[in-house]
Order: C-alpha cells, then sequence, then structure tokens
C-alpha cells in the first residue's frame, strides 16, 4: 500500500445520523462535513432514480470537496421507487401517509447513488446500489400508529428499515442500502482506490 494514503482521512458529506451509526458501526473514523441544502435543489434526471441518486451524490461531494481540504470523501443520496414514481423523504405526516398508503402490499426498489472521491488526485466515483423489498398490506391501525411514533421523519418513502418493523422485508440485495449507506458497496469502493480505515 502507498504509505501516502496510510493514514488518510475519511470525510463524510451527509448530515444524516443513519448514515454515521453505519459507518460507526463498520469501525471507520471519519469527519462529517454537511453539504449545503442547495446541493440537491433543481436535480432532474432522465435516468430514471438510478440516475437521480448518482446526480445527487456528485453534488453532494462537489459542495463539500472545496472546503474538505485532502482525504477520501463519501458521499450518498437514498430514494425509494414504486411503479416507476421516486419517492424522496416525506413533507409532512400526511404525506409520509400516502406514501406508506401507496407501498402497501406491494414490492418497491431502494437505490443509493454513492460517491467515493480522492481529493487532490483523480475523479469522483459513483456507483449505484438497488436493493428490492416487498411491505406487508398494512392496516389502518398500523399505518395510524406508525404516523404517530414520528419515525418516518426524514426517510426516503417514509420508513425506516433500521426501525426493526416487522412489515418491511428485503427480498433481495444490501440491508444497509435502505438504511441509506451501502456498506457492502462502500468498502469495495474504498478497496478499489486502496483506502485503509
Amino acid at each position: 500500500m502507498n504509505k501516502a494514503h496510510q493514514h488518510e482521512q475519511l470525510i463524510l458529506a451527509s448530515g444524516s445520523p443513519r448514515r454515521r451509526e453505519l459507518l460507526t458501526e463498520a469501525g471507520y473514523r471519519f469527519d462529517v462535513m454537511v453539504p449545503a441544502e442547495t446541493a440537491e435543489c433543481g436535480v432532474c434526471s432522465n435516468d430514471g432514480p438510478a440516475g437521480l441518486v448518482a446526480e445527487l451524490a456528485l453534488r453532494k461531494a462537489r459542495d463539500v470537496a472545496p472546503r474538505a481540504g485532502n482525504g477520501v470523501l463519501v458521499a450518498c443520496d437514498t430514494v425509494a421507487e414504486c411503479d416507476g414514481f421516486v419517492l424522496g423523504k416525506p413533507a409532512d405526516a400526511e404525506h409520509a401517509r400516502e406514501m406508506l398508503a401507496s407501498l402497501s402490499g406491494r414490492e418497491h426498489r431502494v437505490f443509493s447513488g454513492l460517491c467515493v472521491w480522492r481529493l487532490g488526485q483523480g475523479q469522483p466515483r459513483v456507483r449505484v446500489a438497488v436493493t428490492r423489498l416487498r411491505m406487508d398490506r398494512m392496516t389502518g391501525e398500523q399505518l395510524d400508529e406508525y404516523i404517530a411514533s414520528g419515525l418516518w421523519e426524514g426517510k426516503a418513502g417514509a420508513f425506516g428499515f433500521q426501525d426493526r418493523l416487522g412489515w418491511v422485508h428485503i427480498e433481495e440485495g444490501s440491508p444497509s442500502n435502505v438504511v441509506g449507506l451501502p456498506m457492502e458497496l462502500l468498502a469495495e469502493m474504498l478497496a478499489a482506490i486502496h483506502f485503509s480505515a
């Protein structure tokens, strides 16, 4: 391994507590730099949800890069998709209820765009992880209970897999991707640039 890369700083370009938890649980040491909200404004992709999350992850990385100095930057963006409709974070409780009702009893997918960039050397690398899920048909009571809990706030698709919900099941793909950071893909991308935690 290149000695210059031995003690590189890992920088997470995200304000998400769930992404921080995943990195910490995996044993990474890292700093956090939050992208400006404007980094996500006005993004529209003709390449569907995969193109959208890839573009958003890259924008977040480019927003943080000038402030980050050196090191390896990691940025990610996650959305849920059902029948071609992209489900981001709900605006309020009513919006969350609509999202959950649309997912109830159906299969859907979660996409994460992941950007890994060794600053000052080379170009940012962006890849997309996809996880396929199935949600049980929810009763009105279950829906009311989950909305009242507030656990839906700030989560793509209005639910958090990490909340250990008995009514969401992974059919194929990475569980950490559903939480918001595909750890298997991240390890693969860091290995490709010879980064060692």
